[in-house]
């Protein structure tokens, strides 16, 4: 299904992964009312994770803002799922909560996390604006550096 929301992807050069499996038990999105809830996502990439380490140590905020639009890109492929293929039903992203592996001193979470925020922005315009939390930790699973999950209004 190819409506607005895909053509401006494409126009972006933006192109979503298949959505991987969960780690746990758990599932990969919740859908109740108008309201899809979105699993943390983390930087993955064929299946395979990318940027391991901690902010402040391995990775610069610049690389850190890399790893969260590609956690943001897995985010969207869920939210995709979410939508039964066509995101033309979200209506507005509500929240995104970004978690930041990082050294106790590090305290640029929120500059990391505005790869998953710029990326949202960018491919639904004023309705990807957001809430948002940005939050310091000192591990995440399989030792990523960024860890995202969002919360999304969506049309039936």
């Amino acid at each position: 299904m190819s409506g607005k929301i895909d053509a401006r992807m494409k126009e972006l050069g933006i192109t979503l992964p298949a959505p991987g499996e969960p780690a746990g038990n758990y599932v990969g999105f919740v859908v109740t009312g108008n309201l899809a809830f979105l699993s943390g996502q983390v930087p993955q990439e064929n299946g395979v994770r990318k940027f391991i380490g901690k902010l402040g140590r391995e990775f610069a905020v610049e690389e850190g803002q890399k790893a969260a639009e590609l956690a943001g890109l897995n985010m969207l492929a869920r939210l995709k799922a979410a939508c039964n293929g066509d995101l033309d039903r979200v209506v507005r992203c509500v929240k995104i909560v970004g978690f930041v592996n990082a050294v106790p001193e590090f305290g640029d979470q929120p500059k990391v996390v505005n790869g998953v925020s710029d990326l949202v922005v960018k491919v639904f315009g004023d309705a990807g604006r957001h809430a948002r939390s940005a939050v310091g930790m000192g591990s995440l699973p399989f030792g990523v550096a960024v860890e995202v999950e969002g919360v999304f209004e969506i049309r039936p």
